[in-house]
């Protein structure tokens, strides 16, 4: 799901920023708000975490590459896609600058898909499913939506950049995806089942005790 560089143009790539400068602005105001000393670790081992796992990617023909995400994950957790946000731009900056995966002239359009749609989708659908089928279903359907829809837009993106024809492209990103989302649904449930059990206190499912996003 990582786009490199040259598969979008300049201009192109100039409107995801903007849209990136945005997001990290109102990321900033949330971390400030929400970020303490018992929040932070937290969200740095899932940056750790994500890391690895989108490091474990395959290429997808007439696409960019295939893995897990963890959008969804991390807007879960805090309940705030700014969140998702934060992690996601540290994590492709050093992946793009360090071991050449994805880019920094796509910097906006890979957080745009994997953080914020990811984000976003994940935990809109675990709002609303979670009081109806728990939080486990829940999170494991937000975060195989979340990852279909990530590679959704990426396929999308890279059409109206002329890089791939949008037919093609959506077949080939949706395709893998539908089936790595079931392993991104699962691992999500293990990670925050874990939480659940070992550190409580660092879920806060309870809308008045929710201060991220909100």
């Amino acid at each position: 799901m990582h786009i490199p560089d040259g598969f979008i143009p300049f201009w192109q790539c100039a409107i995801y920023y903007v849209i990136l400068i945005v997001a990290l602005y109102f990321a900033s105001k949330w971390a400030r708000k929400n970020l303490d000393d018992k929040r932070i670790p937290l969200l740095a081992v899932l940056a750790a975490g994500i890391f690895a796992i989108m490091s474990m990617n395959m290429p997808i023909p007439f696409g960019t590459s295939g893995h897990m995400v963890g959008g969804a994950l991390v807007a879960i957790i805090f309940m705030a896609p700014e969140a998702a946000v934060i992690v996601f731009t540290v994590v492709l900056i050093i992946q793009a600058l360090v071991f050449g995966d994805g880019g920094i002239t796509v910097l906006g359009a890979n957080v745009l898909n994997m953080a914020i749609i990811g984000g976003f989708t994940g935990l809109f659908t675990f709002k609303v499913l979670k009081d109806k089928v728990g939080i486990y279903i829940a999170s494991g359907v937000g975060a195989w939506l979340a990852t279909v829809l990530s590679a959704l837009a990426c396929a999308i993106e890279m059409a109206i950049a002329g890089t791939f024809p949008l037919t093609i492209g959506v077949a080939s990103m949706v395709t893998y995806h539908l089936f790595i989302g079931i392993i991104e649904a699962v691992l999500t449930v293990i990670v925050i089942a874990a939480i659940e059990k070992f550190r409580p206190d660092l879920l806060y499912w309870d809308n008045e005790k929710t201060t991220g996003g909100e």
